[in-house]
């Protein structure tokens, strides 16, 4: 299974502004670049996560985005429920049908299994936890100065 790059961008986007926010808004321009996210591309993004109410946006000078809530209650599941189509592991399990073989199949189980520890697994993880990893990372090779990640 694979997510998207949309997915992958999302959470390294949200990741970079909550190490470099401290409070204070980020520009997408910046975040695109640390980051090596086409601007145009963060641009989509952050429509979908403002609407999602993961950011919130600042205008005028100095703007900016900031987050909407606090890096603990910001689980990476609702990052990329945000951005992503819903999860499903195999094509039948379309959420908008009902699986015409589901009494029959022998793996439907399976499958229903699988997308649930998956979700179970992303809504353990928050978005604090990652950026702490972040830091961690940063310190571990020797950028303990004053910025950030």
């Amino acid at each position: 299974m694979l997510l998207t790059r949309k997915a992958q961008y999302a959470v390294q986007a949200l990741v970079d502004l909550a190490c470099f926010s401290c409070g204070k808004p980020v520009a997408l321009k910046d975040i695109a670049q640390r980051e090596g996210i086409p601007l145009p591309y963060l641009e989509q993004l952050f429509f979908r996560l403002k609407k999602g109410l993961l950011v919130t946006a600042v205008r005028g000078p100095g703007g900016g985005y900031l987050l909407a809530r606090l890096e603990s209650t910001i689980r990476i599941s609702d990052i990329i429920a945000t951005v992503e189509e819903p999860l499903r592991p195999v094509a039948c399990m379309d959420e908008r049908k009902e699986c015409d073989r589901q009494t029959r199949c022998a793996a439907h189980g399976v499958w229903h299994d699988l997308k649930g520890r998956i979700t179970s697994f992303l809504d353990g993880i928050t978005l604090e936890d990652l950026v702490q990893e972040a830091r961690q990372r940063v310190a571990g090779e020797g950028g303990g100065g004053s910025s950030s990640p």
